[in-house]
């Protein structure tokens, strides 16, 4: 287990020799101390993928996209050995990590597809007089900043399409989960990449942050985490004008209408809900269900929610693993309370299950009957494995109540009427739509919000365009 940073293909220590600890987040064992890095560490990094940036940038596309299915083929292979880490520190189930991993690699796949298609464009004009062409050429060095429940594969989403244009790149992955990125830093050393193409620290993120933003080298930033940071990244970005690529907080709603397969939109909360015991961005964080359907459904999720295995990661069988920290079970905690105080009620779970050997994080699957807007977990995103459901009795109002947020990221309804549907779906202000689906996330798709979830695409050829700087080219010809 790698615990130095990477920079200039070279592996080492925080000047100040300073480090941090990094914990299993089920049992709290320390598993490694990794560098606490700051400014000075931060400049080496963009000093290594500036020196770097000409010599990849001037690597063919259709080379570099072997260098990508490479990193996919070597992903594949270490499987097991990366699944472990992430299991370890940020506790999902190993299953669930293996099919990070694997997600993981599908986004170096789908950028090795894009970079193959990079090419200049000819652009007609109706004047004879003029030869204009477009061409994709990288932005330059690039940041990326990670969060902790994907550590693998928000990894992956950022490098890839930054790697297939021609960018460099300096990564800082979440404190709580370095050693998957340090890991996927030997990686990318084992497969031939060049140094300093991706840079890796670890350390103090404002810190390291700021100084990014604040050096004009770095022309763009790719941030997933809270909408709080990212209006901070916004106001540091704007002196450099740096572009932006920001995912940030989801409120999802989860709209079962009456003419659903209930069975189906059940085994879909249950998945989406309580996959990472809750803590993705996408998962649905209101339960929106119609009125004649509302007591069948509630039933039905609450028995299968109830079911699910509760345990460390590593352990056979094993759904729900534990939350992140401590401050996500307090979280959690307020957020039941205060809807029970404005009468919600608890139809299963709502408290922590203990673990034998293990820090009492694990939060049973909890779902609320009576559910209103006015209460904090139907207002604030909850990041946990906590499920409201409300009731609504016109297509309108669920609509309305959906619509009823800031946020803009993912959502999803259920439905067997495809007229319905279309219009529901033209409706929902979100950047994602899952029809009679909780499954909605892939590496050929473009994945972003709106309003407070931010701007920018992740995927496919939606995610490479966010790399590419287009040069116009305007020649004059004889007639």
């Amino acid at each position: 287990m790698q615990d130095r940073n990477l920079i200039g293909g070279e592996w080492r220590t925080a000047h100040s020799r300073e480090t941090f600890p990094v914990h299993d987040a089920a049992t709290g064992e320390l598993l490694a101390n990794v560098p606490r890095c700051g400014a000075s560490e931060a400049k080496d990094a963009i000093d290594a993928a500036t020196a770097a940036l000409r010599g990849w940038s001037g690597v063919s596309p259709t080379e570099r996209a072997v260098f990508l299915t490479s990193i996919a083929q070597a992903l594949r292979e270490r499987r097991t050995q990366l699944a472990e880490i992430i299991t370890a520190e940020c506790g999902k189930p190993l299953d669930e990590a293996q099919g990070e991993v694997d997600y993981g690699a599908d986004y170096f796949l789908s950028a090795a597809d894009e970079a193959n298609r990079l090419q200049s464009e000819t652009i007609k004009s109706r004047r004879p007089d003029r030869a204009m062409i477009a061409i994709p050429e990288p932005v330059g060095v690039v940041a990326a900043i990670t969060p902790w429940n994907f550590p693998l594969a928000m990894l992956a989403r950022k490098t890839a399409p930054a790697l297939a244009v021609g960018c460099t790149q300096v990564v800082k992955p979440a404190e709580l989960t370095p050693l998957t990125a340090l890991a996927y830093g030997q990686l990318l050393i084992d497969v031939g990449l060049p140094a300093g193409v991706v840079n890796v620290i670890t350390g103090d993120p404002a810190v390291i942050g700021q100084a990014w933003l604040g050096d004009g080298r770095v022309r763009k930033l790719s941030f997933t985490g809270s909408t709080a940071v990212g209006r901070l990244l916004m106001k540091l970005a704007a002196d450099q004008v740096v572009r932006l690529s920001l995912e940030l907080g989801g409120h999802a709603p989860f709209i079962v209408f009456s003419d659903a397969d209930i069975p189906t939109a059940v085994a879909a909360a249950v998945n989406g809900k309580f996959r990472v015991a809750g803590q993705t961005c996408v998962c649905p964080n209101r339960f929106i269900v119609a009125n004649e359907v509302y007591d069948e459904f509630v039933s039905k999720f609450a028995a299968s929610a109830s079911s699910l295995k509760i345990g460390r990661g590593r352990d056979a069988g094993v759904r729900v693993g534990p939350l992140i920290d401590d401050r996500a079970v307090t979280r959690i905690r307020n957020q039941i309370q205060d809807a029970v105080a404005r009468g919600a009620t608890i139809v299963t779970g709502g408290t922590t299950v203990p673990v034998e050997g293990c820090l009492d994080r694990f939060f049973a699957p909890t779902v609320l009957a009576n559910a209103t807007s006015d209460m904090l977990c139907f207002r604030e995103e909850t990041f946990g494995p906590l499920a409201p459901v409300a009731t609504f009795q016109t297509e309108a109002q669920a609509i309305e109540i959906a619509n009823a947020t800031p946020y803009g990221l993912a959502s999803y309804v259920f439905s067997s009427d495809s007229a319905r549907i279309e219009r529901i779906t033209r409706q929902l202000n979100y950047g994602i739509v899952g029809v009679n689906t909780g499954v909605i996330s892939d590496a050929y798709a473009p994945f972003g919000g709106r309003g407070w979830s931010g701007f920018g695409r992740e995927g496919g050829r939606w995610g490479i365009e966010e790399y590419i700087s287009w040069k116009y080219v305007c020649a004059s010809v004889n007639a």
